[in-house]
């Protein structure tokens, strides 16, 4: 635990964070916040299953509502999951505060992750899918202190001067902007494979780092796609999770990818730390 501590404040390992860390998370209405792609799917379709066939993923889910009922609806209905109630953030984005790594990349909708970062500049990233006018799939934020807002900048601005927090799949705020629905992977991931999923200086900025994936379900294609195009060039990390069985697809990418387990449950690990 030591020498994850140590290697946050060097920013040599980056923070991968995912889903699964909300997992026991309860609003304050009494319902629980998705953790999972089951959970998203039942909360994308107001707690009512669909087909099997749909439920695989909860990106199937999401298109098919778009689909019947237009992407304002899914949209919507997204934010809705997250700013409708209040609940307090998990506990690793309570320890992360504390910390404020250099360089944070959080695969959750919600803005948890902006109020690590709301008393220091930094800049913000999130992804963006199926827009005309050019390949690039991300836009950049920078954040003013003064006025507790973000402003939208050009890729030229950015430097790595101060913390960057990367939603790569979106955020509520400042825009409600989600990759969500099956056509919006697709194009974002086309696109990442091309390089165009983030700018350029963060490329350079990523080489040699290694990961620390936390609620990162692997057993789903989707995601190992994402965290491959997001980590191109790392020097290896660590995956925490405390199940027993790890799926085929799991391992051959953790193998790859050459990571440690932790094997903790999400509230031990944090409280370690």
């Amino acid at each position: 635990m030591d020498k994850i501590k140590e290697s946050f404040t060097k920013g040599t390992l980056v923070p991968f964070l995912g889903m699964g860390i909300f997992k026991d998370v309860i609003a304050s209405d009494g319902s629980n916040l998705p953790y999972d792609s089951d959970s998203m799917s039942l909360a994308l379709n107001e707690n009512r299953p669909m087909s099997t066939r749909l439920m695989y993923e909860y990106t199937r889910v999401a298109m098919s509502l778009e689909q019947r009922k237009g992407r304002e609806f899914i949209v919507e209905m997204t934010n809705h999951i997250y700013s409708s109630r209040k609940y307090e953030a998990p506990l690793i984005y309570q320890y992360l505060k504390t910390v404020k790594p250099k360089y944070l990349i959080d695969t959750n909708l919600d803005d948890s992750a902006c109020k690590i970062y709301e008393d220091v500049e930094h800049f913000m990233i999130t992804g963006t899918a199926r827009i005309m006018g050019g390949p690039d799939r991300f836009v950049i934020y920078k954040y003013d202190i003064d006025t507790k807002s973000y402003n939208e900048i050009s890729k030229e601005d950015m430097h790595t001067s101060i913390p960057i927090l990367f939603k790569p799949l979106g955020s509520t705020v400042p825009k409600k902007n989600f990759i969500i629905s099956d056509a919006d992977f697709v194009d974002w991931l086309t696109e990442a494979m091309a390089g165009f999923a983030m700018p350029s200086i963060l490329k350079e900025y990523k080489e040699g780092k290694s990961y620390l994936f936390l609620g990162v379900d692997f057993s789903k294609d989707t995601y190992r796609m994402v965290a491959n195009e997001l980590t191109l060039g790392l020097a290896g990390g660590y995956i925490v999770d405390d199940k027993d069985v790890w799926s085929k697809k799991e391992n051959q990418f953790i193998s790859t990818h050459n990571l440690s387990k932790i094997s903790l449950g999400m509230q031990d690990f944090v409280k370690g730390l």
